[in-house]
């Protein structure tokens, strides 16, 4: 007997804003892009200062996040490893286990 509340419907209730959120990206034209356009390098760097540029675009409407237009694919790659190695996602997690013994043995 089903739970109440536990419809088939919801996984694709739950996806649905997702796939119409996908229809919102749009790509540029490659045509477009001037050749001094932002490229792997500056991406790196954009995406090392993110946190940083996020906060402040908050309350400045001419600072962004990110440079557009960018020469695409190099760009992005380069974005992504500043925020994921080099920037927020590259704080080093430790686990530390602690035992305790029992001292009445």
């Amino acid at each position: 007997m089903a739970r109440p509340g536990n419809s088939p419907f919801r996984p694709l209730a739950a996806l649905l804003p997702l796939i119409l959120l996908t229809a919102c990206a749009a790509q540029q034209s490659g045509a477009g892009v001037a050749p001094e356009a932002p490229g792997f390098l500056l991406g790196v760097w954009h995406g090392f200062i993110f946190p940083v540029a996020w906060v402040v675009s908050l309350f400045v409407d001419s600072v962004a996040i990110y440079a557009v237009p960018n020469n695409g694919g190099w760009y992005d790659f380069g974005y992504f490893v500043g925020i994921v190695f080099i920037g927020v996602g590259a704080r080093s997690s430790t686990k530390r286990v602690i035992v305790y013994r029992d001292r009445r043995r």
